[in-house]
């Protein structure tokens, strides 16, 4: 069987930075163990898989190199981007089904602006097993539904951050977000991932979900800019509606192929 795949650089207005994601298009859903396996071998962040569904939708998935994953940002972004500028997709929106719902993604000139469902958020008691993740006490944590998000005083803070992934692994959760206001953006962030495989995620468009709001709160404001201060970086547009965020960003073709399984 031969599958088409494309890797994009998500939240990349250049190759080479924001987040590159593998998206493989399909006609029918094979097995979870073979999907698994084509995301392990692309050892990306993450693999997105979508097949056409009804009324000119469609169906996404995302795997990390380890696991499916309820909520993928990047891999969305890079799922339309292919279907707006390689598949010939003619509408200005398109609708993915998800395990987290109806996700939309909006091409306006070179922007592409994924709608999201915001996460629920709850303020947690800083334990010495939480303080153990990184070389700085955090001054609040929160608990989404997949992640940590630890806030911390200022950028330099974020910048250098020395983060125990061996520790970071132990935890249930996905992931752990640091986040401080910014210098040149309203806030930034990093995030880990070690239990997932992803010890650093270059740019995490769904943690922006929790990040959004949270921010939106402290700032007193609906439409934010950040920055993931990660190797290869990224710029994001975050926009709060209410119990959904949107969340903008560009992309950047890196390679087209073919699978043969």
């Amino acid at each position: 069987m031969k599958i088409p795949i494309y890797i994009v650089d998500a939240f990349a207005d250049k190759l080479f930075t924001g987040n590159p994601a593998a998206v493989c298009p399909l006609e029918n859903w094979l097995s979870d163990i073979t999907l698994q396996n084509i995301a392990s071998e692309n050892n990306l962040a993450e693999t997105a898989f979508f097949i056409k569904s009804e009324n000119n939708n469609y169906h996404i998935r995302w795997f990390t190199p380890k696991a499916e994953v309820d909520l993928c940002g990047h891999a969305t972004l890079a799922t339309a981007f292919v279907l707006f500028e390689l598949l010939n997709y003619n509408k200005e929106i398109i609708s993915f089904q998800s395990r987290s719902g109806i996700l939309t993604v909006e091409k306006l000139k070179n922007w592409f602006t994924l709608n999201f469902p915001t996460d629920k958020i709850e303020k947690i008691e800083i334990t010495n097993e939480l303080i153990q993740c990184f070389n700085k006490k955090p001054i609040e944590i929160y608990k989404g539904l997949a992640d940590f998000m630890f806030v911390f005083s200022n950028q330099k803070e974020i910048e250098k951050m020395n983060p125990n992934l061996d520790h970071i692994a132990k935890f249930k959760n996905r992931g752990i977000i640091i986040t401080s206001k910014g210098n040149e953006t309203d806030f930034v962030s990093r995030y880990f991932a070690p239990a997932y495989g992803i010890n650093e995620d270059p740019v995490t468009g769904s943690a922006h979900t929790t990040l959004t709001p949270y921010w939106s709160k402290q700032l007193n404001k609906k439409e934010l800019t950040a920055k993931q201060l990660s190797e290869r970086g990224g710029f994001l547009k975050c926009k709060l509606l209410n119990d959904r965020v949107e969340i903008s960003g560009h992309a950047t073709l890196y390679l087209k192929g073919e699978i043969s399984v």
